[in-house]
C-alpha cells in the first residue's frame, strides 16, 4: 500500500518525520499570524475585485489574508492567489461554516481556516489535517468550547459588539487564550485591541473601503499604517 505523504520535490523523509514537518509548518503559520498582528479579511462582490484588493494588502505588508467564501468563486481564488502568492504571504479561508468547505478551501491552498462560530466537525478536520483553525466566540463559554475542540487562535467575533473590554476581561480567568478580534478594529481603536491583550486582528471593511471606488492604493497605504500602529502599540 502506498502510504505517501506530502514532502518537498526531491527529499526522501520517514512518515513520522512527515509529520513532524506538517506539525512545524502549522506552528511557522501561527507564529507568522501572531508575530504580524493582522489578518485582512477580504469580502469582495466578485473574484477579480478581491484579487486586487489582495495584491493591494500584499503591497502594504499584510502578512495573512483571509479570503471569505462570500466571495463567488472563492475556492477558485484562493487556489489563484495561493500560487501568486506562494512564500510571500499567509492565505486563509473565511466564512467556513462546515467541514465540507473547510476541505474544499485546504484542498485549494487555504493555509488556515476561520469560521463565524464553531463547527466541532470542522475543528476535527482542521486537527486531522494541522490546519489552523480559528472558529468565532462572542461569550466565555463559546471561547472555552473552542479551546477544548483545539482552536489555536479564538475569533472575538462581532468585535464592534464586544469591544476590547472583552478581550480584558476574558484573558482574566483564561490567560491562555489567544484572542482575534474581528469586526470594528479601526486605525483609532486598534491599539487598545492590542493592549488588552489580543494576540492579533482581523481587519474587513476599515481596510477595504476603497475597493467599491476602485481606490486600491488607499487599501495599501491603510494597511501600511494598520500595520505600524499595531507596531507601536506592542512596542516595537
Amino acid at each position: 500500500m502506498n502510504d505517501s505523504l506530502p514532502r518537498e520535490p526531491g527529499a526522501e523523509v520517514s512518515r513520522g518525520g512527515a509529520l513532524k514537518l506538517m506539525s512545524i509548518a502549522k506552528n511557522e503559520i501561527l507564529g507568522k499570524i501572531v508575530a504580524s498582528g493582522l489578518v485582512a479579511v477580504v469580502r469582495a462582490e466578485n473574484a477579480d475585485q478581491a484579487a486586487r484588493i489582495a495584491e493591494a494588502c500584499a503591497l502594504g505588508g499584510v502578512a495573512a489574508l483571509e479570503i471569505t467564501f462570500t466571495v463567488p468563486g472563492a475556492s477558485g481564488l484562493i487556489e489563484h492567489l495561493a500560487k501568486e502568492f506562494c512564500g510571500k504571504i499567509l492565505l486563509g479561508a473565511g466564512t467556513v461554516l462546515d467541514p465540507e468547505t473547510a476541505r474544499i478551501a485546504i484542498l485549494a491552498g487555504a493555509q488556515f481556516v476561520v469560521g463565524p462560530a464553531l463547527n466541532p466537525g470542522t475543528a476535527r478536520l482542521c486537527n486531522r489535517y494541522r490546519v489552523p483553525y480559528m472558529p468565532g466566540a462572542g461569550t466565555i463559554r463559546e471561547v472555552i468550547e473552542a479551546m477544548e475542540c483545539g482552536a489555536d487562535i479564538i475569533k472575538v467575533f462581532p468585535g464592534e459588539v464586544l469591544g476590547p473590554a472583552f478581550v480584558k476581561a476574558a484573558k482574566g480567568p483564561l490567560p491562555q487564550a489567544q484572542l482575534m478580534p474581528t469586526g470594528g478594529v479601526r486605525l483609532e481603536n486598534v491599539a487598545a485591541w492590542i493592549n488588552a491583550g489580543a494576540v492579533a486582528v482581523g481587519v474587513a471593511g476599515n481596510l477595504t473601503a476603497g475597493a467599491k471606488t476602485g481606490d486600491f492604493s488607499s487599501i495599501t497605504q491603510l494597511a501600511r499604517q494598520f500595520v505600524e500602529k499595531i507596531r507601536q502599540a506592542r512596542g516595537q
